[in-house]
């Protein structure tokens, strides 16, 4: 692989590292953490990142919010913006290669970039797969030719790239990376003054401005309904950096008592915490599968991206836990099925019934199971292939992987 004889050599291994989104750098913070722990914390990073890659030593080449934007009507008003990044982060490779690039989904931006880097030595690899399965297969083919490794978080989507020749290899899902963790929900409920007793809703409307815009106030509309059939209804909104004011001003005339929190170890704590959550469809919504949160998705989008996606996307599902287990243990309400009273309706029924968290527990262990790759967590498993494949000292790390230890 392109970058292997560099890595290999004494000095220790040069890699950037993009991130275009906070979900991909939540991801990007555990696999430069991983990386670190591999190499001795001797390795030099560099690249696109938010806040859990910077608290791991990334200096971010500028903020990465400008590149947190989704669906073809959203995008285009960005266009302009978004190509002169492109060039910026080109432009910064090309003057000091590294010995491999690493980006993490957002593949409008970073597949692009990568075909820019395409007559460097340096190992292109990408970290989540493109959803071929859903849309666009033939995307897979143009992928063997435009990288050197592919790191796939589902089970079924390796030899959907290998065919065409891209090695992939299967690392596990981001979501059960903590799987072990333990938050308590009481002390949750005693930090942030909500009643042990009270009913509480974990409301998640999505980590962009656009997902903001469009679901806050259709999850609003379902609180109101929801504090009629709960009273003394409470809600929690975990959320990110890039949001945080717009969800703040947004919640603080809602009709029940909303507090927004921040950080992996709240976000983990409130799901633990809630009866059930509202959340739109998206990584989180494995998040929650696997903390056994009974869980409702919803979902709207601009008319132009919606008009794309009907024609383009052909899945039962589009929630992940769904989609591996083969069957509806998040119900999904989507586009113009997403209103107050369908989602009302449902969560209702989630609260009530005093069987749904047993049955969000075991449906999330089913879920863990399939989305884990082995033992060893999934930044470690990304950590040690990246560093195979690049030829370095890393039998050891294999090792590790492939035991478990």
């Amino acid at each position: 692989m392109k970058g292997a004889a560099r890595a290999g050599a004494a000095r220790p291994p040069d890699i950037a590292v993009i991130a275009g989104e906070p979900s991909g750098d939540a991801l990007g913070g555990r696999l430069l953490a991983a990386l670190r722990a591999e190499t001795g914390d001797t390795l030099r990073i560099r690249g696109v990142g938010g806040p859990e890659m910077e608290a791991q030593g990334l200096s971010s080449l500028f903020p990465m919010a400008e590149l947190s934007v989704m669906g073809l009507a959203e995008v285009l008003p960005h266009l302009r913006r978004l190509r002169r990044r492109l060039h910026d982060v080109t432009a910064a490779l090309r003057a000091d290669p590294p010995d491999a690039v690493v980006t993490i989904d957002s593949p409008g931006f970073t597949l692009r970039l990568h075909r820019r880097l395409a007559d460097l030595e340096t190992a292109r690899i990408h970290y989540v797969a493109p959803q071929v399965w859903a849309w666009k297969p033939g995307r897979a083919k143009r992928l063997a030719r435009d990288l050197d490794l592919l790191l796939a978080l589902l089970p079924f989507e390796p030899p959907l790239f290998t065919r065409h020749g891209l090695p992939t290899r299967f690392v596990g899902h981001p979501a059960v990376e903590r799987l072990h963790d333990a938050p308590d929900p009481g002390a949750f409920r005693d930090a942030h003054d909500i009643p042990r007793r009270a009913p509480l809703l974990c409301v998640l409307p999505g980590s962009r401005r656009s997902e903001v815009d469009r679901l806050l106030p259709v999850f609003e509309a379902t609180a109101a309904r929801l504090a009629t059939a709960f009273p003394g209804l409470h809600a929690v909104v975990p959320t990110v950096p890039a949001v945080e004011a717009r969800l703040r001003a947004g919640v603080a005339v809602w009709p029940v008592p909303a507090r927004v929190v921040t950080g992996s170890g709240e976000r983990l704590a409130a799901f633990a915490a809630a009866d059930a959550a509202l959340a739109a469809s998206g990584t989180v919504a494995t998040e929650l599968a696997v903390a056994g949160t009974p869980t409702v998705i919803g979902y709207r989008m601009n008319p132009l991206s919606e008009f794309a996606a009907r024609r383009l996307v052909k899945l039962p599902y589009v929630s992940i836990p769904n989609l591996v287990l083969g069957r509806e243990v998040q119900p999904e309400y989507l586009l113009e099925n997403c209103t107050p009273d369908r989602l009302a309706e449902q969560v209702t029924a989630f609260m009530a019934d005093g069987t749904a968290r047993s049955r969000a527990m075991s449906d999330g262990a089913a879920a863990a199971r399939v989305l884990r790759a082995g033992e060893a967590p999934p930044s470690r498993a990304a950590a040690a292939t990246i560093l195979e494949a690049l030829g370095g000292d890393t039998a050891s790390a294999a090792q590790r992987w492939s035991s478990g230890t």
